[in-house]
């Protein structure tokens, strides 16, 4: 008896979705019920460094086998065929789109990946969006305007990318996690991105992230206060080092009190604004529950200011719920 066969179409898409997507199209050839179950699963992945290409010359070239690299022109015939996966994949799509991941490198401008968003855009289905891009040096591959597009999204991943968009946005209304990583942006664009998303519970400010300074009256005030809801809050010290510049008070005029968990990373008590901007945060969230700190090397630190602190500064701080 073939059980899997029976199970409710929910259950086998499900299966599925746990499949590579070159897995889960083969199953097209198990029988006339198969064909098209995997046109119907709601997450797609698309990963470059493990996609396969089948080819008809298996061994690499004597230059390939001397330099132990591929050639470029087999790159590109791979990044050819990675493509067109994408393309046959979303035209032989049928029904909602929920999770889409894309991981692979880029370079300043990339067209296949913009008409892949406008094609999700269309969609107007997509709950989860995952762009992992790798770029080389100082190259930074600028995200299309269509990304504004996804009204419905739920949580969205941002990795080696550039956001330039000077515009003012409301389209984000949805949105509980943003996680941002090696991303450039401007910092007023930082502030409309974050003042979009009302409901956002889990924000990430994670390595290699660069907010271009902008704005000499942005205080570490007006970044905080664009998160009324957040419960998650992960920080890269130095991403935030800018905003505390300026005038900075021992708390906040409204508390983190849906503040559970929070980490805060490269952090250095010797720094200037290092215990100043922790107590802070501490201040105002009265219910934290977890608290992470990731020390920088002092060693590291003979380019900062130094600051000079008391016990007697910080001694109306409690962490009454940690756990």
């Amino acid at each position: 008896m073939d059980r899997i066969s029976k199970l409710p179409i929910g259950i086998i898409e499900t299966i599925l979705c746990f499949l590579p997507i070159q897995e889960a199209a083969r199953t097209s050839i198990l029988s006339r019920e198969w064909r098209y179950h995997w046109t119907k699963i709601p997450k797609l992945v698309f990963n470059e460094y493990t996609f396969e290409v089948s080819t008809d010359r298996a061994e690499p070239s004597v230059l390939e086998q001397t330099f132990d690299k591929p050639s470029k022109r087999r790159e590109m015939h791979k990044r050819c065929k990675f493509f067109y996966a994408i393309y046959q994949v979303l035209l032989m799509h049928e029904g909602p789109i929920n999770e889409f991941t894309l991981s692979m490198g880029v370079d300043t401008s990339c067209v296949e990946i913009d008409q892949i968003q406008r094609h999700l855009s269309k969609k107007n289905t997509l709950k989860i969006l995952k762009l992992d891009f790798c770029t080389g040096g100082d190259v930074e591959y600028k995200l299309p305007i269509s990304l504004f597009s996804l009204h419905q999204l739920t949580s969205l991943y941002l990795s080696g990318c550039a956001l330039y968009q000077q515009r003012s946005f409301n389209e984000f209304g949805y949105l509980t996690t943003l996680h941002l990583e090696s991303v450039w942006m401007y910092e007023k664009m930082l502030l409309r991105l974050l003042s979009s998303c009302p409901f956002l519970k889990s924000l990430t400010l994670d390595n290699g992230s660069t907010f271009i300074y902008d704005d000499e009256d942005t205080t570490i005030v007006d970044l905080l206060e664009c998160l009324p809801v957040i419960e998650y809050l992960y920080v890269v010290f130095s991403f935030v080092e800018d905003f505390l510049r300026w005038r900075h008070p021992k708390e906040l005029p409204t508390p983190f009190v849906h503040l559970k968990y929070l980490c805060i990373h490269d952090l250095s008590f010797s720094h200037i604004y290092g215990l100043p901007f922790l107590a802070l945060l501490i201040r105002s969230s009265p219910n934290l529950e977890k608290l992470k700190l990731v020390m920088y090397d002092q060693d590291c630190l003979q380019d900062y200011e130094m600051g000079s602190l008391t016990l007697e500064d910080y001694s109306d701080i409690t962490l009454e719920h940690l756990n």
